[in-house]
């Protein structure tokens, strides 16, 4: 049972909307899934799943299959199923986002947000994707590993220590901030059962105490982009309207036209005009609640790295040990590859550096064990395409199907002996080794299909 109190408060906010709304919160949930631009994903691809488009950019799709978490093309990371409100934020920014940004997702997982701006980025620049949760940060690694992520740090800081780390650093800051929940509600039932005025407080309290760091991390020039998946205008209007008197070097900017097509406006506080901000609703847009806003730092400052860089020389062992594996692999060996605790990380372009305690940083080619190089399966996911040796399965094929349980399987042809990318329909899923006309599986265990 959705809360009396909250219910008066959407009447007072909503007006003649309330009805709608209320009727739409008995609705069912809506489901979407976002197509992978870093691995050429296109809807062609997954013709088995009836899909509708969504009204903005960002390759979103509604579904309404279950199982789809099982499909092939998902543990290839053709897809990320996501909210259609979810998706809307970073497609919000688009205008203001391009390749070669140093970008930070401060509370990333599980992953939605900062495997959609890798998108954008397109394997450029630098993306630090931050989650304060350890436990939570294997599920957002597992997910950039899914998605061929190759230019996100993942590290586990809180708000605090991320301004530390990379004071006036980056051009573009997301502030997904953990909020009460309230679009969520027909979604989760637990959110109702956890909702309260006094949770609303306590969340927005915790709110500008991230965004009050999150604003020393951007560069001047530079974007903040604040959202919640909450209706409150306490978390929302009243939050900025704290921040943005506490910090007029910030101002509130339009954000694409094709999101606030299908949004409602911002709702004013304190007589400051919120109305370019966006509001989601589920009566209005199909799609859970959610609140997001644009904002613009003035000035030009934007520091460089102040950290220690936890990234280390390779070693002779291990120089020798790369350099066979990735000739005999890709036909060359990699520019940027360094050493990351007991791993070999393979840096792309515009990746400056690395903080200590990081869970990860670009992509882990492997470690070195007994002189020879054990590759990763975040290489195979997010360079796939550069190995030389090649075995494409069709998505509907036994052999796929073996693969996916961890099984091996024998080919038709007989390609020379080595490490393999496998890849489902042309989209690299994992890796394997073929030995004498066999494929032996290295699909991660804990990926397998039971």
């Amino acid at each position: 049972m959705i809360p009396q109190a909250f219910l008066t408060r959407m009447r007072a906010q909503l007006g003649a909307e309330y009805p709608a709304f209320v009727q739409s919160m008995e609705d069912m949930p809506v489901r979407a899934l976002r197509l992978n631009p870093l691995k050429h994903a296109e809807i062609s691809a997954l013709a088995d799943i009836q899909t509708e488009p969504l009204p903005f950019s960002g390759g979103g799709y509604i579904f309404s299959q279950d199982g789809i978490g099982r499909h092939p093309m998902h543990h290839a990371g053709a897809f990320y199923v996501q909210d259609p409100s979810a998706i809307s934020t970073v497609s919000a920014a688009v205008p203001v986002l391009r390749e070669g940004m140093r970008v930070l997702d401060l509370c990333a997982a599980p992953g939605g947000k900062s495997t959609q701006l890798a998108g954008v980025l397109g394997g450029t620049g630098m993306l630090v994707s931050n989650e304060i949760s350890r436990d939570r940060c294997r599920i957002l690694r597992q997910n950039m590993e899914r998605m061929g992520v190759r230019n996100a740090v993942i590290t586990s800081m809180d708000s605090e220590k991320i301004a530390e780390t990379f004071p006036s650093f980056f051009d573009f800051v997301l502030v997904d901030a953990p909020c009460s929940g309230e679009g969520m509600f027909r979604k989760y039932p637990e959110a109702v059962q956890e909702w309260s005025g006094e949770n609303v407080a306590m969340c927005a309290a915790r709110q500008k105490e991230i965004l009050e760091n999150a604003a020393k991390t951007v560069a001047g020039g530079g974007y903040l982009l604040y959202s919640t998946c909450t209706f409150s205008l306490e978390e929302n209007e009243q939050v900025l309207d704290w921040f943005l008197s506490a910090h007029p070097d910030f101002e509130i900017i339009p954000v694409a036209a094709d999101v606030s097509a299908v949004t409602a406006d911002g709702i004013p506080v304190g007589g400051r005009d919120f109305s370019v901000a966006r509001r989601f609703y589920p009566h209005i847009s199909a799609g859970e609640g959610q609140f997001l806003c644009l904002l613009r730092r003035q000035g030009t400052l934007r520091e460089g790295i102040l950290f220690q860089n936890a990234l280390r020389q390779l070693s002779n062992e291990e120089k020798k040990a790369v350099e066979a594996f990735f000739t005999d692999a890709f036909g060359y060996v990699p520019e940027r590859l360094a050493g990351l605790r007991e791993d070999i990380v393979l840096l792309s372009d515009g990746m400056e550096g690395c903080p200590a305690g990081a869970f990860c940083c670009g992509v882990p080619a492997g470690n070195v064990t007994k002189g020879r190089l054990v590759p990763h399966h975040h290489l195979f996911s997010a360079y796939g395409d550069r190995f030389l040796r090649k075995v494409n399965l069709s998505a509907d094929s036994p052999q796929c199907a073996a693969y996916l349980r961890g099984e091996g399987f024998a080919l038709e042809n007989t390609p020379e002996n080595g490490w393999c990318a496998v890849l489902i329909d042309g989209i690299p899923c994992g890796g394997g080794k073929i030995v004498n006309g066999y494929v032996k599986n290295h699909y991660p265990k804990g990926l397998r299909m039971q």
